[in-house]
């Protein structure tokens, strides 16, 4: 048996995964060639103990169901460095997926990349590139022709701290904002800041959702409920992204405290469909979390609740992981709400 040895992986933030268990072992997997990528397996029927796939490497093949007619397809993944998820297999999954908008959040990238798989695919391409070299990073590639792109969140006191986690993007018929949410940091040193950008970015939402609806798309770096990670009690108000401030103001979002009744509300569109299950969006590359099932869901859509009826399909792509320590997310809706036809 190999010696146990400590798996790590750079990352902007502080990582969220609490256990305490270090190994190297493998998922059962039958290892193949593709022809542009060195590492690749075919999966198997192997479940991690929340009914997860185990593979730590993106599947030789990958498909998935056509768009239900009528609709546009969106997505958003977190690539933890694009660079290096384009070693490890990003094209595969873009051409599979094949979205009509596509976020990426913690790009990391100081230029607008010029790779064909993305300029080929998406003609309108909004990069929010952060003023630390190789940090954050978010974008928005679109097959649809915005009205309008910002960068800022009005009235937060640092403009540097929103460089790079923000894009917003008005269409005919709503808003599509593109997140990657500060972390609270290592022993939650930069919790005060994370709820200046809650402060800022609640007022901010609520006031597009006056004006059209809105689609919040992206890593908001927060499990909002004990159902979105493997170990809620060990982490509360002790890891980043646990903590009361960080669930509260997720929760004040959704819907505003004390507000009016008839007040518009938000939803989190995977929850709100999938209401019971503990399926997650990041497992930690350390303490083989990935073959146990122990993760965090951080990634996400949320709606003006006045469009959610028009949601076909939201689901966690579970087997795409490997090119990041996230898997994305996709969701369905009428194609109407974008180009507002």
């Amino acid at each position: 048996m190999p010696p146990k040895r400590k798996i790590t992986a750079k990352h902007d933030d502080a990582g969220t995964a609490s256990d305490t268990e270090v190994s190297n072992s493998q998922p059962h997997a039958k290892r193949t060639k593709r022809t542009e990528s060195k590492i690749a397996f075919e999966l198997d029927d192997t479940k991690a103990p929340n009914g997860q796939p185990t593979n730590k490497v993106l599947p030789v093949t990958i498909s998935f169901p056509p768009r239900v007619s009528g609709t546009l397809r969106l997505a958003t993944w977190n690539v933890c460095g694009l660079a290096a998820a384009q070693k490890k297999g990003f094209k595969h999954y873009v051409e599979a997926e094949d979205p009509d908008i596509l976020v990426l959040t913690e790009t990391k990238v100081n230029n607008e990349p010029a790779d064909p798989v993305i300029t080929a695919r998406f003609p309108y391409r909004t990069w929010a590139i952060s003023g630390k070299k190789t940090y954050s990073g978010t974008a928005v590639l679109s097959k649809i022709k915005p009205l309008s792109v910002t960068k800022i969140l009005p009235g937060h006191p640092e403009p540097d701290q929103v460089k790079g986690r923000l894009a917003t993007l008005e269409f005919e018929g709503c808003y599509v904002v593109c997140t990657y949410v500060t972390n609270a940091g290592q022993n939650l040193k930069t919790l005060k800041e994370k709820n200046v950008w809650h402060e800022h970015f609640t007022a901010y939402i609520r006031d597009l959702d006056k004006k059209k609806p809105v689609i919040w798309i992206g890593d908001v770096n927060v499990a909002p409920t004990a159902k979105d990670l493997a170990n809620p009690r060990p982490n509360w108000n002790k890891t980043p992204g646990y903590t009361l401030d960080e669930t509260e103001a997720f929760r004040n979002i959704l819907d505003a405290p004390d507000s009016p009744e008839g007040t518009p509300k938000f939803v989190d569109v995977w929850r709100d469909r999938h209401p019971d299950v503990q399926h997650y969006t990041y497992f930690s590359y350390r303490f083989n979390c990935r073959m146990k099932g122990i993760g965090w869901r951080l990634d996400m859509f949320v709606l003006s609740e006045r469009i959610v009826e028009n949601v076909k399909m939201c689901e966690i792509r579970s087997e795409i992981y490997g090119a990041s320590d996230h898997v994305p997310v996709v969701m369905e809706l009428d194609s109407g709400i974008v180009t507002g036809n």
